[in-house]
């Protein structure tokens, strides 16, 4: 196995009524099809889902933090739990990759500048070849930019980023192949 699918909290409290997300439904249904595509490549599906403190929606004892309904999570997935934006830090996600002899990331998911952005950078920090699905993350409207161009902005960023692997590679979920 060479190829896993990392699926950033894609949980009930990132997409509550105060909290709309762009595209979340296209997102959810590329996401699915995503997810699909890697097991039938035989490569990992892996959930990473946050856990917020005491009193916040993403709290492991509160309903936000469970996946959303939609989400296609079969038996055999993985599931990653944080505490931070970085998927890595403090986690057992490198150690699971490695085991697995995983060289090769393909990243989607919600929020798009604050834990999928995170999670690129470190991936590709990290020395693993790194695909982000350009349409199947996801943000919120900002004060100072639509959600639109942020997602706009960081498939421009991660594609011309510097690591030890080269940029992250930015394409269409329908275009990324799990070979």
């Amino acid at each position: 196995m060479s190829n896993a699918l990392i699926i950033i909290d894609m949980q009930l409290g990132s997409f509550s009524p105060r909290t709309l997300r762009y595209d979340s439904e296209a997102v959810i249904a590329r996401i699915n099809a995503l997810a699909a595509k890697c097991r039938a490549e035989n490569g990992r599906v892996i959930f990473v889902q946050h856990d917020g403190p005491e009193g916040d929606p993403h709290h492991p004892d509160e309903s936000g933090w469970h996946l959303l309904p939609e989400l296609d999570a079969r038996e055999g997935d993985l599931t990653v739990r944080k505490t931070s934006c970085d998927s890595f830090l403090s986690t057992d996600l490198d150690k699971v990759l490695r085991a697995d002899r995983i060289e090769r990331l393909v990243i989607c998911g919600c929020a798009t500048e604050f834990c999928v952005d995170t999670t690129v950078r470190t991936a590709l920090g990290r020395g693993y070849h790194t695909t982000v699905a350009a349409d199947a993350h996801t943000t919120a409207e900002r004060p100072h930019l639509s959600a639109k161009d942020i997602i706009a902005h960081h498939n421009a960023t991660w594609a011309d980023f510097i690591s030890p692997v080269g940029p992250a590679q930015i394409c269409d979920s329908s275009d990324v192949e799990f070979i």
